[in-house]
């Protein structure tokens, strides 16, 4: 057996100019930074699901979890946009605090968990709890927040490690294994570790947090948001098996089931998403009209060079929009796999068919959620480089009603 943490053969362990999140404006050095571009990087997804193939984190660093409290509600009164806006502002947050220095992050469509350094935890737990403040002051919407030692996790008999895969030549998003980042998650539901909000008017800089595309609607069918997570105790062997079952479903299916089209998902202008991201990016004590404007004018200049695939310097939008459907995080893996996919009906049925078994077996716990529609929220710091990152997630509930369908299931297999 390999020792844990060790590479597999033929998966790189260090890899000059592996793929980064976002633009690195810090030394590699930096041991954050250092940490995640030495990790595995993946270029297939199917060895995501081999805990072995990680690289542990350091012991001295710490979790910072957020979630978006009663999210399904707030999905089902239409504010999808508004959840996974404020659900991704963790990401953005922390990375400007940073000075976008490399970090592990996963964004969980209705929240978003991450892993820093000693170095990096003060100002990264500072830009989460502004981020709270924000989402409180401007949606009214409970951002649960928390902070957990990565000791901590083991001395509770878990772990937390991570790896990269990689989506496109220019983007490589973390992946997290060992069980200690769901754990974490519970620990934060029960209330533990909780990090109160910045004080009134406090406020992250979230600049580069777009929301400005409309939904994507399926065109093969249905938009399918899943969660499978491997059973305690269960046999590792069997749960990959299970996802490499899954992954070649999905592979055999219309355009990989990517949920975003070649084209890029719908743009208009006004944009549906302006009022989210104007709010997101108020300062409190200013006249917001400006800002507004500001931002009115950027969007409709920025929806002529789309629409008539008009170059402005370094930037060229058609490039853009390729890049755009590269680099989304449509498939990812935090102690189990999320997807969201755009498939045929038969295949969600066969996929569903197959998570079942695997539930009935006591192999994987999963949730799936349906709808007619995908979501990508964006991050782009610089529209000019080829490293700006996509979250995808499904427009009627997705991760967040795959995961209370998985908790529903979960508690009907304990109540039998």
């Amino acid at each position: 057996m390999r020792p844990r943490g060790s590479p597999a053969r033929g998966l790189p362990w260090r890899r000059a100019g592996s793929a980064l999140s976002f633009p690195t404006m810090a030394s590699d050095t930096n041991p954050t930074a250092a940490f995640l571009l030495g990790t595995p990087l993946f270029h297939d997804f199917a060895s995501a699901a081999d805990p072995d193939l990680y690289a542990p984190v350091p012991d001295d660093w710490t979790i910072g979890l957020a979630d978006v409290v009663a999210s399904t509600q707030a999905i089902a009164e239409g504010r999808y946009k508004v959840v996974n806006m404020v659900g991704a502002a963790p990401i953005a947050a922390v990375s400007n605090a940073l000075g976008r220095v490399p970090f592990p992050y996963v964004f969980e469509g209705d929240g978003a968990n991450f892993a820093v350094g000693p170095g990096e935890r003060d100002a990264a737990l500072a830009a989460l709890a502004a981020t709270a403040a924000m989402a409180r002051e401007e949606f009214g919407l409970l951002l649960r927040t928390a902070a957990i030692p990565v000791a901590t996790v083991r001395e509770a008999g878990l772990d937390v490690r991570v790896a990269r895969v990689a989506v496109s030549p220019d983007v490589a998003y973390a992946m997290f294994a060992g069980g200690g980042l769901a754990w974490a998650e519970g620990r934060m539901k029960a209330g533990e570790h909780a990090l109160p909000p910045a004080p009134p008017g406090t406020r992250p800089d979230i600049t580069g947090l777009t929301c400005r595309f409309d939904p994507s609607p399926s065109r093969h069918g249905v938009i399918l948001s899943l969660i499978v997570r491997p059973q305690p105790g269960q046999d590792g062997e069997a749960y990959r098996a299970l996802v490499g079952r899954v992954l070649a479903m999905v592979d055999e299916s219309p355009g990989m089931a990517r949920p975003l089209p070649e084209g890029g998902p719908p743009l208009r202008w006004p944009p549906i998403g302006l009022a989210i991201e104007a709010a997101a990016n108020r300062q409190p004590g200013r006249v917001g009209w400006p800002a507004t404007a500001g931002l009115f004018a950027r969007t409709l200049a920025s929806n002529l060079l789309f629409k008539l695939g008009i170059r402005l310097g370094a930037f060229d939008p058609d490039r853009y929009i390729r890049e755009l459907v590269a680099n989304s995080d449509y498939r990812k893996y935090d102690d189990g796999v999320r997807m969201t996919l755009d498939c045929p009906i038969a295949l969600a049925d066969r996929i569903e068919a197959q998570l079942e078994a695997a539930r009935a077996a006591g192999i994987a716990a999963y949730g799936v959620h349906r709808q007619d529609a995908a979501l990508v929220t964006c991050i782009t710091p610089v529209p000019s480089r080829r490293d700006h990152i996509h979250f995808v997630d499904g427009a009627g509930g997705g991760y967040a009603a795959a995961a209370s369908a998985l908790k529903e299931l979960e508690s009907a297999s304990t109540a039998g």
